[in-house]
């Protein structure tokens, strides 16, 4: 290998420690091809933009061994896959995070939830490189919920140098060179990119760590639109038979012709009642109430644009105020204890009318009401990691039962 000049990228370094990425991690070798190396004097390492570019420090490529810089390598090409940049961009349009300071937590968050289990087997770990339990944090969790258990503060000052670029917080950098700079990929060369890495990896299982198989199976078998699905639940239930039957007399009977004199009433489909309870507990996040919102507006859509006949139940060990549906942004979700949603179910089936439909919106860490309501029941599901599920803040060994049999469940994404 022939020495660069001082000063200048040593490239011919750069693409050997990528080759050994690629020996050792063969899977991801797509990706790692993919990426195209610029030499930048801004970047205090390495970094990624959303185009897939490389961007690389001379002086850090000239002073950290080829095992070292492949681990880099294949670091960065984990946040593109992952799709750390929009993920991120997501996250902030939610929550308001606006300052580089949160960006700063967001590449922290996204290095976690790549770092947990990217390396050994092979491939060195790079000086630096944060874990998890470097946070007192537990592993196997991902960008967005890292996000939520730290702070800026003496646990992470030692870590502000970390810049991995555009690619892994969204954020845009000066050494960026955009869209219409030389050698990005496009949209569809992105996806494809990402794709061809999931087949290989769920081609060969066995090959790679359990996050990388957790991320191919999404990425190759995505799922289901899950607002599509909550809808056609909530349909479902409300138009089952024998829901919101009754006689009316605004149309008569057709079968009146057949008694002169007579009006006969016509059986009718009113529209369904729906009580929805929202699960406002501490572990349910603020993003996750906002987002059960607007499930409550498009639950009422579901039902034919009736608000009148969609109520709102704020739920933690106790229900809250039955709220009438007028604007689903006005509505106070109060809580932040602990989880029973039994007292939400009790007091919906309390309300007169009685409701046609009960939704529960909830991560789903709750006892869950012995005997079937005398309606139809959905239940849309927070995601949670099972390491996560097994939490409860006076007994660390609960295991909270699965929803149950008589209820549609829908996992909300």
């Amino acid at each position: 290998m022939s020495a660069a000049a001082p000063g200048t990228l040593d490239l011919d370094k750069l693409l050997a420690a990528r080759l050994h990425a690629v020996r050792v991690r063969p899977y991801l070798a797509t990706a790692l091809f993919a990426l195209h190396p610029v030499e930048s004097r801004l970047v205090p390492t390495m970094a990624v933009d959303a185009h897939w570019r490389c961007y690389a420090s001379p002086a850090f490529v000239d002073r950290t061994p080829v095992e070292e810089l492949a681990g880099v390598w294949v670091h960065e090409v984990s946040h593109l896959l992952r799709d750390h940049h929009g993920r991120s961009d997501r996250v902030a349009r939610r929550r308001g995070l606006t300052g580089r300071g949160d960006r700063l937590r967001m590449n922290i968050a996204a290095d976690l939830e790549i770092n947990d289990d990217v390396y050994g087997e092979g491939l060195v770990q790079p000086r630096g490189a944060v874990l998890p339990e470097d946070l007192g944090l537990p592993t196997g969790e991902l960008l967005e919920d890292y996000l939520r258990q730290f702070g800026l503060g003496p646990f992470t000052d030692d870590l502000a140098w970390l810049d991995c670029g555009s690619g892994a917080d969204g954020l845009d950098r000066p050494w960026d060179e955009g869209p219409d700079g030389a050698h990005g990929l496009g949209p569809q060369e992105r996806d494809l990119v990402r794709f061809r890495v999931a087949q290989g990896i769920t081609g060969r299982p066995g090959t790679a760590s359990e996050g990388w198989q957790r991320w191919a199976e999404e990425a190759f078998h995505p799922p289901q639109q899950w607002r599509d699905l909550l809808g056609a639940a909530v349909r479902s239930a409300a138009s089952a038979a024998g829901t919101g039957d009754d006689y009316a007399y605004g149309r008569p009977s057709r079968r009146s012709a057949a008694v002169p004199g007579t009006v006969l009433p016509s059986l009718r489909r009113r529209p369904p009642r729906v009580s929805v309870v929202i699960d406002t507990s501490g572990s349910v996040s603020d993003a996750e109430l906002g987002s059960a919102l607007l499930e409550v507006a498009a639950i009422s859509r579901a039902v034919g644009g009736r608000r009148d006949l969609v109520t709102v139940l704020s739920c933690d060990a106790a229900t809250r105020v039955v709220h009438p549906l007028c604007r689903a942004e006005g509505i106070p979700l109060l809580g932040g204890g602990g989880t029973d949603l039994r007292s939400g179910f009790a007091r919906a089936l309390r309300e007169r009318p009685r409701p046609d439909v009960v939704v529960a919106l909830t991560d789903g860490q709750t006892p869950w009401p012995s005997a079937q309501p005398p309606c139809r029941t959905v239940i849309g599901l927070f995601p949670r990691r099972r390491s996560r599920q097994s939490w409860r803040e006076e007994d660390p060994d609960y295991v909270p039962a699965g929803p149950p049999a008589w209820a549609r469940v829908v996992d909300i994404g």
